[in-house]
């Protein structure tokens, strides 16, 4: 765990956080550690939710409320989401252009260290599905 120091805590967080698939809130992932029988405390989540988010262990977003998301980062560099807004289904995209301009900009501001942050929120595909379409559009008969 680069930059961070390692606790058995930290390591059951990053560990069980690895283990989702889309992005979880400190209450969730505090549940998911408790249902595997560990004993991590609410707060020692959110305490080290901060320090894997300050080393760059994890990706953050915010909800519709502005609560933070959490997701263990998959490559070394942080990267750039789609939310759905109704499932909280999530998928990363390619925002080159956007990292690109933030370059940019700090090259012509004269500022060092920039960083910034970019919401993309949504409605998925399978979200917007009529209630009793299926994916070819036909209308489920009999269900």
């Amino acid at each position: 765990m680069g930059g961070v120091r390692r606790t058995p805590q930290r390591d059951a967080v990053l560990e069980t956080l690895g283990r989702c698939r889309e992005f979880v809130s400190a209450q969730e992932l505090h549940a998911l550690l408790a249902g595997c029988g560990s004993a991590v405390g609410l707060t020692t989540v959110y305490r080290a939710l901060r320090a894997l988010d300050r080393a760059g262990l994890v990706d953050v977003v915010r909800d519709e409320t502005g609560e933070r998301l959490y997701l263990r980062r998959p490559t070394d560099e942080h990267q750039h989401y789609l939310i759905c807004r109704r499932c909280g289904r999530s998928q990363p995209v390619d925002a080159r252009d956007v990292e690109a301009w933030a370059d940019r900009l700090g090259e012509t501001t004269g500022f060092a260290e920039l960083e910034h942050t970019l919401e993309l929120s949504g409605v998925c595909r399978p979200c917007r599905r009529p209630t009793g379409a299926t994916p070819n559009g036909a209308a489920d008969a009999g269900r």
